[in-house]
């Protein structure tokens, strides 16, 4: 039992060391991505004993600045509140991760280890319910500054959010239909079967092309970057945090790239076969035209974890590429595109969803 609770542990905390070390080396990527879409060198100027290591210091370069920056607090701010909303926002961003298959099971002796630290038969409700907990330190950080502009950025961060996470929770339906689980290591083993002849794996974006569309737009909103950075839009209004300073305030721009992180995360394990790799079963590669390579349970797994990462720096990399291309939505576009397009599109695709599995059946 204690062995149990001890890796248990150990994934819990590689999953929240592994979210905090890629959103960190985020802000490189941000900058180096979008210095390479606009023809520019980039971060290059931090560096340590002559290395600039292609402006990776960058990144300790801000928290050393951000924790050596004086705090400043408003007066008549409710200073619990003021200093909770940081903390909310980047806990609740972090927990989701904890039911997150990064690979398959691992068989170490007579031990089966799933690498999953919270392994839930209800775990996409249980992320999805992290995920909304986060609205709370966007709204407690607006209404505690005892700012009226903070304020109307917090009441339009919650109202974004709320809208989104609808058409989120919508799009994933017609995935939940047609795998039939809750549980995301069930899913991710049900995307392993194959289509068209044994040749074209059953993931999600085959099965569910426009739910996938539909996922990452909203989920990208969900993230409160740009083009749907309204809560954080100095040219339309004065963000939420803005009377943050310091590390409170990097906790609040982390909070946001952990969820660009859980959000790729997310869509590879729901549309991109999670771990998956085709034709990877447990024993080894069984390639349709009756090849066979065995393979040992470890570097089955190893390959699972690897091809996950590649699939969520894919993902990341997409996200990065939309923050870099597109112009950010006026409100009531932002609004619009949510009730009006993309809720009543993820409604069809349920409806559809179910009229092709009653027909198949």
């Amino acid at each position: 039992m204690m062995t149990e609770i001890l890796i248990k542990l150990g994934l819990a905390g590689g999953s929240i060391f592994m979210a905090f070390n890629i959103a960190g080396l985020l802000t490189w990527v941000e900058r180096k991505q979008s210095a390479v879409m606009q023809d520019r060198i980039g971060a290059n100027r931090a560096k340590i004993f002559g290395f600039k290591a292609l402006g990776l210091f960058h990144a300790i370069a801000d928290v050393l600045k951000m924790l050596s920056k004086e705090e400043f607090m408003p007066a008549g701010a409710n200073k619990f509140l003021f200093n909770l909303a940081p903390y909310l926002s980047v806990t609740f961003a972090l927990v989701g991760f904890a039911a997150i298959p990064v690979g398959d099971r691992l068989i170490w002796g007579d031990r089966v280890i799933e690498l999953q630290a919270a392994n839930l038969n209800v775990a996409l409700i249980f992320i999805f319910a992290m995920m909304s907990m986060g609205v709370y330190g966007v709204v407690l950080a607006g209404f505690s500054s005892n700012n009226n502009y903070a304020f109307l950025g917090g009441m339009r961060a919650a109202a974004q959010m709320i809208a989104y996470e609808v058409t989120m929770g919508a799009a994933i339906m017609g995935i939940i239909m047609v795998y039939n689980t809750l549980d995301l290591q069930v899913l991710v083993r049900a995307q392993g079967e194959y289509l068209m002849w044994g040749w074209l794996p059953k993931w999600g974006i085959f099965v569910q092309p426009l739910a996938f569309i539909l996922f990452l737009t909203a989920a990208t909103a969900e993230t409160k970057r740009t083009p749907f950075d309204l809560p954080e839009g100095e040219s339309e209004i004065i963000g939420y945090f803005v009377e943050y300073s310091g590390m409170k305030f990097g906790m609040f721009f982390m909070a946001d790239l952990i969820e660009t992180v859980l959000v790729a995360a997310l869509m590879t394990t729901l549309f991109l076969g999670g771990w998956q790799v085709m034709y990877l079963h447990p024993d080894g590669f069984h390639f349709p035209w009756g090849s066979f390579v065995a393979l040992p349970n470890l570097a089955v797994v190893l390959l699972g974890v690897l091809s996950f990462f590649v699939k969520l720096s894919f993902f990341i990399w997409l996200l990065m590429a939309v923050r870099w291309t597109l112009p950010r939505f006026r409100y009531d576009q932002l609004m619009h595109l949510g009730w009006k397009i993309l809720l009543p599109a993820s409604l069809v695709n349920i409806a559809v969803t179910a009229i092709v599995i009653i027909l198949l059946r």
